[in-house]
């Protein structure tokens, strides 16, 4: 019998993130937007920065996992900004479910509460975690923003852009992939820091310190929560892992090696680890994206991929088919992101 062939369930989406799915099978996927799209002023040069620009374009999309009725945005018009290019949106970046009640979303940002302040009321929910209703209803939760503000857990100066998420009962853990830091957000919307994720020398001396940059979480069989990590510039290939850190927080020990740019992780039934790359450095472009399974924590081998075309992918799920979901072309900024269903042996 000929394998099963991978399969674009879902089209038309503007930097598609994170996905996760719902106790009614439905795919729900944060799509981080395009900011003010083409009303965006261009950067005065390439790699400057320019003025940032907000616009209300960010949206999460429902995605039937068979692909066989189109895809519906339940929520939109939150805040996405960019700074440089469109292509770097922030604003929905991961969605997770608690249990059969509500979603969790996190907002990103870059920057610290007076640059949120900066952007005005269209503004104020970058930096959080929302709480989605069924209806598509949703409200902040908790200030991630103003916890890296207060705290400043790495120590390099407050910077926040909210990336992962994982819904808990009485706690929300999301990964601060400006902070490089792990934070709990409790009920009750306070916080406090569960892990700081080192930064280290890639360049030679006496270059700047590489940061980690954290932006996946999720929870293994043995409690312990596994963290990924994009690194910061200049992105070194083989240089990304994958963190675990105690249930209740506490020193980060790494797990696993050899990736490069992880956008996400995730987990099987059967225990086996799944680590995304945005930009694996293999193939031509440059930028094309990679699907691993792990047994262990270990070093990546080439034998651990899962052979599968990526175009700088953001976020991976194992659906309940035992499928792999994953959003692809996530820095297209007008409209040609896809959900990719990837079928596993």
């Amino acid at each position: 019998m000929a394998a099963e062939p991978v399969k674009v369930v879902a089209s038309g989406l503007v930097n598609p993130r994170g996905l996760a799915q719902a106790p009614n099978g439905w795919i729900y996927v944060a799509e981080a937007g395009n900011a003010d799209g083409v009303n965006c002023p261009p950067a005065p040069a390439p790699g400057t920065l320019n003025d940032p620009c907000l616009g209300l374009t960010g949206a999460v999309t429902r995605v039937d996992p068979n692909g066989k009725r189109p895809a519906e945005r339940i929520v939109s018009g939150l805040p996405s900004v960019t700074r440089r290019s469109l292509a770097e949106a922030a604003g929905p970046h991961k969605i997770s479910f608690l249990g059969t009640g509500s979603a969790y979303l996190t907002m990103g940002l870059g920057g610290d509460v007076a640059k949120r302040d900066g952007l005005g009321p269209d503004g104020a929910a970058l930096g959080h975690v929302l709480k989605l209703s069924a209806g598509g209803a949703w409200k902040a939760v908790a200030d991630l923003t103003a916890h890296e503000d207060a705290e400043d857990p790495d120590g390099v100066g407050p910077d926040s852009n909210p990336y992962g998420i994982l819904a808990r009962p009485f706690r929300r853990i999301a990964t601060d992939a400006g902070g490089n830091s792990l934070v709990e957000a409790r009920a009750n919307g306070t916080t406090r820091t569960l892990a700081v994720f080192p930064s280290r020398q890639i360049l030679p001396a006496p270059g700047p310190l590489t940061q980690s940059v954290p932006t996946a979480v999720a929870q293994g069989a043995d409690g312990w929560l596994y963290v990924g990590e994009l690194t910061g510039f200049p992105f070194p290939a083989g240089a990304a892992r994958v963190w675990r850190v105690p249930p209740g927080g506490g020193t980060p020990e790494v797990c696993a090696t050899g990736f490069t740019t992880i956008v996400d992780v995730t987990f099987d039934e059967a225990g086996n680890l799944y680590v995304l790359e945005f930009a694996s450095g293999i193939g031509f472009p440059p930028n094309t994206g990679r699907l691993s399974r792990l047994d262990s924590c270990r070093a990546r081998t080439d034998a651990d991929r899962i052979p599968v075309n990526l175009s700088q992918p953001g976020g991976v799920l194992i659906g309940r088919d035992g499928a792999a979901y994953v959003t692809n072309k996530t820095l297209a900024p007008f409209g040609t992101g896809e959900v990719l269903r990837i079928p596993l042996e």
